[in-house]
């Protein structure tokens, strides 16, 4: 049931991962002058930088949480890696995907950048470590029953 529930939700955190990325990517670019050296709207890059924020604090707790399944981190690392090696094998019709899902506009400019530029190949292989830790697979009961008797040995 636990692993159920982690490849359901592995699904869902893919692309809140994948477009909370590019979207804050692309506010943050869109809300300062880099020749010019000057932040244009500090309301946008706040929440920008806010998103962002939210997506690497998400994507953290996949990774370190002891209590999730390895398919929480596992579906959307095998996702982003899947995406990232389709974009070296073939960069014109991996770029062009995004142009064909929901929303369009900056949105596909955001997640082109980031394809292109490898952050997904990046946050894949942090979402990947996780999955090769043989305590994520197991229920964690004997570990708990461990640590009690540990516990209840040395008198705690």
């Amino acid at each position: 049931m636990r692993h159920a529930f982690g490849f359901v939700l592995g699904v869902l955190l893919t692309p809140a991962l994948v477009y909370g990325a590019a979207w804050g990517y692309v506010q943050a670019g869109q809300s300062f002058d880099g020749t010019g050296q000057a932040i244009t709207d500090r309301t946008r890059i706040y929440g920008a930088f806010a998103l962002l924020a939210a997506v690497g604090l998400v994507t953290g707790v996949i990774i370190v949480a002891r209590w999730a399944s390895p398919l929480v981190s596992l579906v959307p690392a095998l996702a982003l890696l899947g995406a990232s090696a389709f974009f070296l094998a073939d960069p014109g019709r991996a770029l062009d995907l995004p142009g064909r899902v929901p929303p369009a506009g900056d949105m596909d400019y955001g997640l082109r950048m980031l394809l292109g530029s490898g952050v997904y190949a990046m946050m894949g292989f942090a979402l990947l470590m996780p999955a090769w830790a043989p305590r994520r697979w197991g229920s964690g009961r004997r570990e708990d029953r461990a640590d009690a008797d540990f516990y209840s040995a040395v008198g705690r």
